[in-house]
C-alpha cells in the first residue's frame, strides 16, 4: 500500500504547492478559535487582489509632493535620483491638506494610474508599515522595551513575512490572506475552487489554518490546463479509491483531501473558456490577466468571494534606481489600468478592490555614486495604492512624512520613515469591506486593539 501511494503521488500533477499540504498539517493543533465560528450571512460577490512589490519599491519616489518639491530635492537632486517636477504625472488637487500639502505627482512612468486617482477610483495610504504599536522618533530612538519595534526591521525575508502576515511582534505561520479566508470558510460552500489563490508561488499571505490555497500558473498556461491529471483511466480509478482509504489517520486524511481538493478543481477547470481580454505581456500583467479569467467563471464556480496574491521582483534598487524603477512602475500601472477595466467589461469593478504591498519603503538619502548608480537603501514606512470601483479615491489616506533627514519621521538620519499607519490597519481595513466581521477582526488581527482605527475608511 505505502509504495502504491507514493505512486499516485507521483502521478497526479496537482498543483495546490506546499502551502496547501503545510496549511491541511496545520489542522493537527485543532485550530483553537478559527473553528469556532462562521461567517456572517453575505451576499453578492467581492474578490481582493493583492499585488506585492517584491524587494521595496521607493515610494519616495512613486508620490511626489509638489508644494513641498523643495524639500524633495533637498535630499535627492544633487545625487541625480529627484525627478524633475515637469516630468510627475500631476494628481488633482486633494480636499483636504491633512498630508502636509495638496498637490502631488505620480511618478512619470504612471499615467493610467494618474488618470485612475483623478477619476477617484485610485487612493494612496501614506507611510503605513509594519508596526508593534505606535511608535514616535523620540520612542524608536530610547530602545526602551515599553517601545518594542518590529523584529529585524530592515530585512528584506522579515518584513516580508511581517506585511504578508501582519505579525511583527513574533514570526507567524499564516497570512492575513489566509486567516480572512479562515473566519469566512463556508461563504463559498460546495465550491470547487478555494477561496484563495496566488497567481506567484506558493505565498505566506495565501495560507491560512483552515484554508487550502491554490497555486497556479499565469495566463500563458490556459486554465484548463493548470491542474492537469496525468495517468490512463484505470489508473486514475485506482488513485480515486486509494484516497478513500486510511482516512482515519490525520495525515493521511490531509493529504486525501488536498489530492480531492485538486480534482476537483480539474475538473471545474477542465471546459473553463474565459472571455478574451488585453493585457500587457509582462510578467504582472499575465498574473492580473490570469486573475480576471478566473474572475470571469465566478457563477459557473459558485464562488461569492475570493482573495488572489500577485507579485512583481526587482524592487530592491540599490543602484541603477532610475531606469530599473521606471520599468517596473510603468508595468505596474499598465497591467492596474488593464486588471481594472477588464473588472469594468466583467461588471464587478465595485465587487473588486485591488491593493499593493512591498516589504518596506526605501531611504529618502540616496545611495551609491554616479548618477547612472545611484539608487536607495532599505527604508521601513511606504505608500501603497488601493484601486477599484468602491475605493473611495482621488485622495490621500494616513499622514505623508515629513521629508527631512533626521526630521520627526525619521528613524536616524537617512530618512528611514517611521510609519504612522500600521499594516494592521491597512489590512483591517480591506478585510471589513472583503465582509470580515467586527468581532472577527481583533481575531484575525492579534495587535489591532493597539491603535486608534482599525478602518482607515478608504472603502464604505
Amino acid at each position: 500500500m505505502p509504495s502504491s501511494r507514493r505512486a499516485f503521488l507521483r502521478q497526479s500533477g496537482c498543483a495546490l504547492g506546499a502551502a496547501a499540504l503545510l496549511s491541511g498539517l496545520d489542522q493537527f493543533g485543532l485550530i483553537n478559535a478559527f473553528a469556532q465560528s462562521g461567517p456572517e450571512a453575505l451576499t453578492g460577490y467581492k474578490a481582493l487582489v493583492c499585488i506585492f512589490l517584491s524587494g521595496g519599491n521607493d515610494g519616495n519616489n512613486m508620490v511626489i509632493p509638489v508644494d513641498d518639491y523643495g524639500s524633495y530635492t533637498a535630499a535627492r537632486n544633487a545625487s541625480g535620483l529627484a525627478l524633475p517636477q515637469a516630468n510627475l504625472q500631476a494628481l488633482n488637487a486633494l480636499p483636504t491638506p491633512q498630508v502636509n500639502g495638496t498637490h502631488f505627482g505620480f511618478h512619470p512612468s504612471m499615467p493610467e494610474l494618474k488618470d485612475l486617482f483623478n477619476q477617484n477610483k485610485l487612493a494612496v495610504l501614506c507611510n503605513v508599515g509594519t508596526l508593534v504599536q505606535p511608535l514616535t522618533r523620540a520612542q524608536y530612538q530610547s530602545g526602551s522595551s515599553s517601545n518594542p519595534k518590529p523584529y529585524q526591521l530592515f530585512s528584506h525575508s522579515d518584513q516580508v513575512t511581517q506585511q504578508q502576515t501582519s505579525s511583527s511582534l513574533t514570526p507567524a505561520q499564516s497570512g492575513w490572506g489566509g486567516r480572512t479566508a479562515d473566519r469566512l470558510n463556508g461563504v463559498n460552500a460546495g465550491a470547487a475552487l478555494p477561496m484563495v489563490i496566488s497567481i506567484a508561488g506558493v505565498s505566506l499571505f495565501t495560507t491560512g489554518q483552515l484554508t487550502r490555497p491554490l497555486a497556479i500558473s499565469d495566463s500563458n498556461t490556459s486554465l484548463s490546463q493548470v491542474l492537469v491529471l496525468n495517468g490512463s483511466d484505470a489508473n486514475k480509478a485506482t488513485m480515486q479509491q486509494l484516497r478513500a482509504l486510511d482516512n482515519d489517520s490525520v495525515l493521511v486524511k490531509a493529504n486525501n483531501d488536498t489530492t480531492n481538493q485538486s480534482v476537483q478543481t480539474s475538473q471545474a477547470l477542465s471546459s473553463a473558456n474565459p472571455p478574451a481580454m488585453v493585457f500587457p505581456n509582462t510578467s504582472i500583467g499575465r498574473q492580473l490577466k490570469q486573475v480576471a479569467n478566473l474572475i470571469s467563471l465566478r457563477g459557473t464556480l459558485g464562488l461569492n468571494r475570493q482573495i488572489f496574491f500577485c507579485s512583481l521582483g526587482g524592487f530592491d534598487t540599490h543602484g541603477v534606481q532610475l531606469a530599473t524603477q521606471a520599468t517596473l512602475l510603468q508595468q505596474v500601472s499598465q497591467a492596474m489600468k488593464a486588471f481594472y477595466d477588464a473588472t469594468l467589461a466583467l461588471g464587478v469593478d465595485q465587487q473588486v478592490t485591488t491593493f499593493t504591498l512591498a516589504d518596506f519603503g526605501r531611504t529618502f538619502q540616496p545611495a551609491g555614486s554616479g548618477a547612472a548608480q545611484v539608487g536607495s537603501d532599505h527604508g521601513w514606512g511606504n505608500h501603497q495604492l488601493i484601486m477599484g470601483g468602491a475605493v473611495l479615491g482621488g485622495n490621500f489616506y494616513g499622514k505623508f512624512p515629513t521629508l527631512a533627514l533626521g526630521g520627526p519621521d525619521d528613524t536616524d538620519n537617512r530618512g528611514r520613515w517611521i510609519p504612522t499607519t500600521s499594516v494592521d490597519q491597512y489590512a483591517a481595513t480591506l478585510a471589513a469591506w472583503y465582509g470580515l466581521s467586527s468581532s472577527d477582526v481583533p481575531v484575525v488581527f492579534p495587535f489591532i486593539n493597539r491603535f486608534a482605527t482599525a478602518n482607515l475608511g478608504f472603502l464604505p
